[in-house]
């Protein structure tokens, strides 16, 4: 004797309503499995530690005199270029003026 796909169907409705399942009786794809998923954003945030940024902690701490070499070196090619002709080009003072 085979069960009635309209018994079955009930019997499907119930247990979604006793365990608090989405009734999808067409099988339709709803991303149901990844909203009930965890979050990875806060673990992997603590996973990663936070980089050192050499210019917040001379900003934070002047009395170190520290020196940011690589900020140095990068002021000094665009001075550099500037020199030769290769720099950006000035910035627009009125709308018109820009290309």
């Amino acid at each position: 004797a085979a069960i009635r796909p309209v018994r079955l169907a009930a019997l499907t409705r119930s247990r979604c309503s006793i365990f608090q399942t989405a009734y999808n009786p067409t099988s339709a794809r709803t991303g149901a499995k990844y909203l009930r998923a965890r979050l990875r954003g806060p673990s992997m945030v603590k996973y990663y530690t936070p980089e050192a940024n050499i210019a917040q902690i001379m900003r934070q701490w002047p009395e170190l005199e520290m020196r940011n070499f690589a900020e140095e070196e990068r002021l000094q090619d665009v001075e550099d270029k500037k020199k030769r002709g290769k720099g950006a080009p000035k910035k627009a003072k009125e709308k018109g003026k820009s290309r």
